[in-house]
């Protein structure tokens, strides 16, 4: 049998390498608090739990690729009440498994090399790879923002791109990009005809400051689409529930594309979410709980010499590490406390020195790391 030689090139996973150090762990008796994996772990309302049961059928048939009518129309409900952006539910949104699986098959709908952030998300450099296309690094820094330099981007890489990733709110750094950042970015996709996507799977989570702007808001959506997730909005990892919207073109392309694949969400989980698309009384209390954990654990972690280096968004504290520590030395001997963090190196050569801690712990568990972090 012969395997494809990429599986062998990318190596593990990386928090797949970090399930196996926490497993060693909890072998030798250790306790831990586990702000590594950016899974959120607070309760699913109950009313979006309840919609879900109530969907369920006697009779189960294929969902279909394009998604339900009513789901599409609460999706563009939600974009015109949140940014004010007005998207044709019939042809400018389309719903997904979360947003992984739409990142991932990008790589093969859109011809041309691959732009990612680094450090960033990893999925959409890996897609690119299996894809066999180019992938192109944008470096983030503090001193930018964390925005990439897109004027220090040559017209001959512009010619290549056929995609470029950003993800505003931003993983792992927090940051946020200005409205004025996107429009330039819109407009050099439009000017070199490549794809701008925008990843905003935490859009609503903030400790500070405004909400966060959109690639939907930039006017002109051509060669723009934007991607985003009820996972942590509303708690929902397990549920798999997110959508695409933007550029008519491209929905009919992924439209096209998804039915090969299989990746329709279920009907009883598409009903779900639109219960979730219809209310945000829920993801005001899911914000200000992010927003008391942070509270809970970031003074310790100011005492024990971290220093915050990433943005007002998101449910992550992207820090730099003591006195300037190995990123995966420091997680390693956080974990010998039983505090769990994902190294930054996980996330590229841009995350060096530098670790990120995910606020999905319980509040108490907060308060209990802050305590073993004082000790």
């Amino acid at each position: 049998m012969r395997l494809n030689p990429v599986l062998e090139s990318l190596g593990t996973y990386p928090f797949v390498r970090l399930d196996d150090a926490k497993a060693a762990a909890v072998a030798r008796g250790i306790e831990l608090i586990d702000f590594g994996i950016g899974e959120p772990r607070e309760e699913t309302p109950e009313f979006i739990r309840r919609a879900l049961v109530e969907a369920i059928e006697p009779v189960s048939t294929y969902p279909k690729a394009v998604g339900l009518p009513v789901l599409r129309e609460a999706v563009a409900a939600w974009i015109g009440r949140r940014y004010g952006v007005t998207v044709d539910p019939d042809t400018q949104v389309l719903p997904t498994l979360g947003s992984k699986e739409v990142i991932f098959s990008m790589s093969e709908v859109v011809d041309g090399a691959v732009g990612v952030t680094s450090p960033g998300y990893p999925v959409a450099a890996r897609s690119a790879l299996f894809a066999g296309r180019e992938v192109v690094e944008f470096p983030l820094d503090a001193a930018s923002g964390f925005l990439p330099d897109l004027d220090a981007v040559g017209a001959d890489v512009w010619a290549r791109l056929g995609v470029l990733w950003l993800n505003y709110p931003n993983n792992p750094t927090g940051a946020v990009a200005p409205p004025a950042f996107l429009e330039r970015a819109a407009a050099l996709a439009r000017e070199h005809d490549f794809l701008l996507a925008c990843d905003e799977a935490y859009s609503e989570l903030w400790f500070r400051g405004d909400a966060p702007a959109s690639g939907l808001q930039v006017g002109d959506l051509t060669n723009v689409v934007v991607l985003n997730t009820l996972s942590k909005r509303s708690s929902m990892p397990g549920y798999r529930s997110g959508f695409v919207a933007g550029d008519a073109r491209l929905i009919a392309a992924l439209k096209q594309y998804r039915p090969n694949v299989g990746v329709a969400p279920q009907e009883p989980i598409q009903l779900a979410a639109v219960a979730a698309w219809n209310d945000e009384a829920h993801v005001v209390e899911v914000r200000d709980r992010y927003r008391r954990k942070r509270d809970l654990l970031w003074p310790a972690l100011q005492d024990a010499g971290f220093r915050d280096a990433g943005g007002p968004a998101t449910f992550f504290l992207w820090l730099e590490t003591p006195g300037g520590e190995d990123a995966e030395a420091c997680a390693v001997r956080l974990l010998e406390h039983g505090i769990v963090c994902a190294p930054g190196s996980f996330f590229g050569p841009g995350g060096a020195g530098h670790v990120r801690f995910a606020l999905a712990p319980t509040p108490e568990a907060c308060a209990a790391a802050a305590h073993r972090l004082k000790g």
